[in-house]
């Protein structure tokens, strides 16, 4: 391995004798992390690949809020934050699981060398996403017009313009879900993550320097614009490099077997997602717009901590499904341990040095803001108790359990709703934070204890090494 004759000969050239030789243990973790073929390793690498998309992403689109609350006020930034909060539940939603089944089922494929099949659900996702995606943007508008005297009239053009950009989102997500199952992390994530972001801020700046006024439906259009132009160039770059990949030839398309396997995927995510987000849509619905928008702020910058949950859980759905069908069941369950101390530690960190910093933070999105520290104390234990069993649901969704996860996820949610609609006219935002809590709690235990009773593995970080049972 060059590389790492590379490190250890630089550590031994620059560095004193004695220090070289202290830090020789770490420079090889290093070198087997950068340097190894082994399935640990390069999950490794994925999950710090994805880890980093994250994290610059997170401080991007953190600095995106920031720019729109500070030029659009508390009050339109809340009404921004609450439709496209909505718009990308949607749109993740419009799917239906097709951009995970295409993670599970394309590992699988190339693993018995079938590559009709592969060619074939690989067409079929985008067309997918396309339909399902423009029939729920024609059943939103509807359902908009039908319930417009049921909400402000300040929500009904931002939403307007939200929903539009459902297809495009939609699209996005099998994109993600191309990559993804090759274990292009990189060529998954940068461009919701970065590049999405990225763009949705140059074109508000550019339609306010031409005149437009800093409103919500300001930064929906260009939401809307930035979106449309990420997935398009998302799909061309994708599309040449499957080419490498798979040759052209016949397609198999077993569309009723890949529909019923998406539909409990989508019941997984479509829970997920709300158990997420369900906090936001809440106060929305019940406070005002200010309230959304510094309730959003706080879980913006918690996000930081979330995002090393969503960094493994991006980098090793695939290698589940590689190891469930290579046949090494023992490699299966060490590799799943694994993950969730990889998830854990991380976010520990991450959360502590979020407490300390959070409050000025939230001051650069304006002094009011800072009236929503005291949450992060609150929402900490939430992302603890997730991050305790790593990504239990990947585990249950690509080993064929997806229905037990969608049930339990259900479980999630009615605890979320019950608890906001009790708490939060009681406590306003801490109500909507203690709520989360225990909703996230509830989770994290019922996912660990389904994983162990049906795969037989310990998803908990500090259970025992124990060899578990078949």
């Amino acid at each position: 391995m060059p590389a790492k004759f590379q490190i250890t000969s630089l550590a031994e050239k620059i560095l004193p004798a004695r220090l070289a030789e202290q830090l020789h243990p770490f420079l090889l973790r290093a070198e087997s992390l950068f340097s190894g073929d082994d399935e640990q390793a390069q999950a490794k690498r994925s999950s710090l690949i994805a880890f980093a998309i994250r994290i610059a992403g997170a401080a991007l689109a953190l600095l995106s809020q920031v720019v729109l609350a500070r030029l659009m006020g508390s009050f339109e930034f809340g009404i921004y934050v609450l439709v496209w909060t909505v718009t990308l539940i949607l749109g993740d939603l419009a799917c239906f699981g097709f951009h995970t089944t295409i993670i599970r089922y394309v590992p699988q494929y190339l693993q018995k060398n079938q590559s009709d099949d592969a060619r074939g659900i690989l067409r079929t996702g985008p067309v997918f996403a396309l339909i399902s995606a423009s029939a729920i943007t024609l059943i939103a508008i509807a359902v908009l017009k039908i319930l417009s005297a049921e909400f402000e009239p300040y929500y009904w053009p931002a939403f307007l313009i939200g929903v539009l950009c459902i297809p495009a989102i939609a699209l996005g997500n099998i994109s993600d879900g191309t990559a993804r199952s090759q274990g292009w992390i990189l060529s998954a994530l940068s461009p919701g993550y970065v590049l999405r972001p990225l763009m949705m801020l140059l074109i508000f700046v550019v339609l306010l320097l031409t005149g437009w006024e800093a409103r919500a439906t300001t930064a929906l259009i260009a939401a809307f614009a930035g979106t449309s132009l990420t997935v398009i160039g998302q799909q061309v770059f994708l599309r040449n490099r499957i080419s490498k990949v798979l040759s052209k030839g016949a397609s198999q398309y077993h569309l009723r077997e890949w529909i019923k396997v998406s539909l409990p995927i989508f019941l997984i995510e479509g829970f997920f997602f709300l158990l997420i987000n369900i906090d936001v849509l809440m106060v929305g619905r019940m406070m005002e717009p200010d309230s959304v928008a510094l309730y959003f702020a706080v879980t913006k910058v918690l996000a930081l901590a979330h995002f090393v949950y969503f960094a493994v859980k991006s980098s090793v759905a695939q290698r589940y499904s590689q190891l469930l069908h290579s046949g090494d069941k023992q490699a299966f369950q060490d590799f799943a341990r694994n993950s969730a101390r990889w998830t854990f530690w991380p976010s520990l960190l991450l959360g502590l040095l979020l407490l300390a910093g959070g409050w000025p933070l939230l001051a650069l999105f304006g002094h009011e803001f800072t009236q929503g520290y005291p949450l992060l104390f609150i929402l900490i234990f939430g992302v603890i108790a997730r991050a305790s069993v790593g990504p239990c649901e990947s585990l249950l969704s690509m080993s064929g359990n997806q229905n037990i996860c969608a049930l339990l996820y259900a479980l999630a949610l009615i605890v979320n709703v019950s608890l906001n609609l009790t708490l939060i006219p009681l406590l306003g935002l801490s109500g909507a934070a203690i709520a989360t809590v225990c909703a996230m709690a509830t989770e994290a235990a019922a996912l660990s204890y389904a994983v162990r009773k049906y795969l037989g593995i310990t998803m908990f970080v500090f259970a025992p090494s124990a060899k578990t049972s078949g």
